[in-house]
């Protein structure tokens, strides 16, 4: 079935979510896309075998959008997760694909989480519902949670709610639900207790299996970075100076990201192009043409646009994005040559789509060691030398003798301080030296693990010290009327912190997320918490399951006294 579907536009998807999807730069989908979109378009239950990373998030999520009635503000569709993360995750999903839906909710729930915030919104009616077991139990007891206008139930990574210990909790909810309710169930392998729960509850169900069948090439040495997504353009370019490439494949998720990439290595002196499903054949030829001669040295490129593409002199290939795809994965870093390197991005939330990769490759990743600016510094030298080197036994500088001969005896000055001077000139675009981290300068031992790696931490531009981040919710949002700038100001003069340390803000209908350093003092987490945005107010709280640390207090240069004193001024 997959074989025969080249696009989305094939699967009988609404309008609004072909488009999101154009936008996004989706191209094909995979295949437990194809098998299970229209299935699940015409209301059957479906068993779906598939490993994580097969893009089975979609699979789901597209079709129950499809079928919701935004008119009635009440569950509609209830997915079951295993983690908190993955229930935020696949909420995301939910609202990035329904994002040109007016007057659609979607809502995570989730032990940790305040109650009461928990309460508040499900009063406001989301079609949506996903969360895992445990909370979910709590609300139905509790009768806050009603599934009377139920359709559709959604049992995501059901092997593992088994072998967390939640699958009662599972058939529980399950027996809870309305009879005539059609169920997916996703599963990266089939125990007997999930092939049981499966004969109780699914009806006639459709049975997809998605199976892994490639392995990766043991010449290639695969390598990860746990980054975060405000500074990965700086990772990529150091790894770009410092690595001994001949030519870099970086691959996107999407086709804008391929452009977008394209032009910032351009601008940082890069011979780049761009290779996605937009570009016409004779142009990819062109590009093709130019990467074996030598006159492009990086491709950043879709996983579509790149089949075919079979470059000898490819020596690293760099995941920028993460593919849902694990079988993508293996194509990608099967494009270097013998001996390449492969160096795969992961954000902190997508350390589940890592083990998958592990898996299904049986090879295990190590994680990068970023290099130190002292490395930078030593290339980036290296080459200014050898240009110099290149340049006195090559060309004719007898026009420029003269001119430093006049320089020298207007000014006073020594050739080689001439020489000081036009070196300072050239490098101004690139600087040869690279301030120091305090990381680099002897504070970690040799032979400790690099934190960085391990949390989301932003590197600052006054003292490049690593900073956690939290993640926030605050009850404003578009329908308020509501533009990031109204987020960073408020929050920038209330709490008297920089602009650049409030850092992820994303928009929903009725609230907003945003990303602040850990170590809110908690006058000032008082403070923004009464603070109103356009008149309405922040009512701002936890959404992550970091609270208030100390390795960001550093950044709130203010206190909850003289927050109020400006508020007071501000209300004057």
């Amino acid at each position: 079935m997959s074989s025969a579907i080249a696009g989305f536009d094939e699967l009988a998807l609404p309008m609004p979510l072909l488009k999101v999807l154009g936008e996004l730069g989706y191209e094909t989908p995979s295949p437990i896309q194809a098998a299970s979109i229209p299935a699940l378009l015409e209301g059957r239950d479906l068993l779906g075998q598939a490993q994580t990373g097969t893009g089975k998030t979609a699979a789901f999520a597209l079709p129950s959008v499809a079928r919701l009635d935004l008119k009635r503000p009440h569950p509609q569709v209830l997915v079951l997760t295993p983690t908190r993360e993955l229930a935020i995750q696949v909420a995301e999903a939910f609202q990035t694909y329904a994002r040109d839906l007016k007057g659609f909710h979607v809502l995570p729930i989730y032990g940790g989480q305040g109650m009461e915030t928990q309460l508040r919104q499900l009063r406001r009616g989301p079609q949506v519902v996903v969360g895992t077991p445990g909370r979910i139990m709590d609300h139905l007891r509790r009768k806050t949670l009603r599934l009377d206008n139920l359709q559709t139930i959604v049992l995501d990574e059901a092997d593992e709610m088994l072998r967390m210990g939640f699958i009662d909790d599972v058939e529980w909810i399950l027996e809870h639900a309305p009879e005539n309710r059609q169920i997916a169930l996703f599963s990266a392998t089939m125990p007997p207790a999930i092939h049981k729960m499966t004969q109780r509850h699914l009806h006639d169900a459709v049975e997809i299996r998605i199976k892994s069948k490639t392995t990766t090439v043991d010449a290639i040495e695969q390598l990860y970075w746990r980054v975060s997504g405000l500074h990965k353009l700086d990772v990529l370019t150091r790894i770009l100076e410092v690595e001994e490439t001949d030519a870099t494949l970086i691959f996107v998720r999407t086709k804008t990201a391929t452009v977008e990439l394209a032009e910032k290595l351009e601008a940082r002196g890069y011979a780049c192009s761009a290779l996605n499903g937009d570009i016409t054949q004779a142009m990819r030829e062109r590009t093709v043409e130019q990467l074996k001669g030598r006159k492009l040295d990086i491709v950043v490129a879709t996983d579509v646009a790149a089949r075919g593409l079979d470059v000898s002199r490819v020596t690293h290939v760099i995941n920028y994005g993460i593919p849902y795809d694990v079988e993508a994965y293996v194509h990608r870093i099967g494009r270097t040559g013998r001996n390449g390197r492969a160096i795969l991005f992961v954000a902190p939330r997508e350390m589940h789509l890592l083990r998958a990769i592990e898996k299904a490759t049986r090879s295990k990743l190590a994680p990068l060691k970023l290099p130190s600016n002292e490395m930078v510094t030593d290339r980036r030298v290296a080459r200014f030398k050898t240009e110099i080197e290149e340049v006195l036994a090559s060309q004719d500088l007898a026009f420029f003798d003269k001119l430093i001969t006049e320089i020298q005896h207007d000014q006073e000055v020594s050739a080689e301080q001439i020489a000081a001077a036009l070196a300072l000139i050239a490098q101004r675009e690139k600087p040869l030296l690279l301030p120091e981290r305090k990381q680099e300068q002897g504070t970690r031992k040799p032979d400790q693990p690099n934190r960085s790696q391990e949390k989301r931490k932003p590197q600052r531009n006054d003292d490049h010290a690593p900073i956690d981040m939290v993640r926030y919710r605050i009850e404003v949002g578009r329908d308020h009327g509501i533009s990031p700038g109204d987020i960073v100001g408020a929050i920038a003069n209330e709490a008297e912190l920089e602009s650049r340390y409030i850092e992820h803000i994303r928009l929903h209908d009725n609230f907003s997320t945003v990303d602040l350093p850990e170590g809110m003092p908690r006058e000032t987490f008082r403070h923004l918490k009464t603070v109103r945005v356009r008149q309405h107010p922040m009512r701002i709280s936890v959404l992550g399951d970091r609270p208030e640390g100390k390795r960001g207090k550093k950044a709130f240069k203010g206190t909850h006294r003289s927050a109020n004193k400006r508020s007071k001024r501000a209300h004057a």
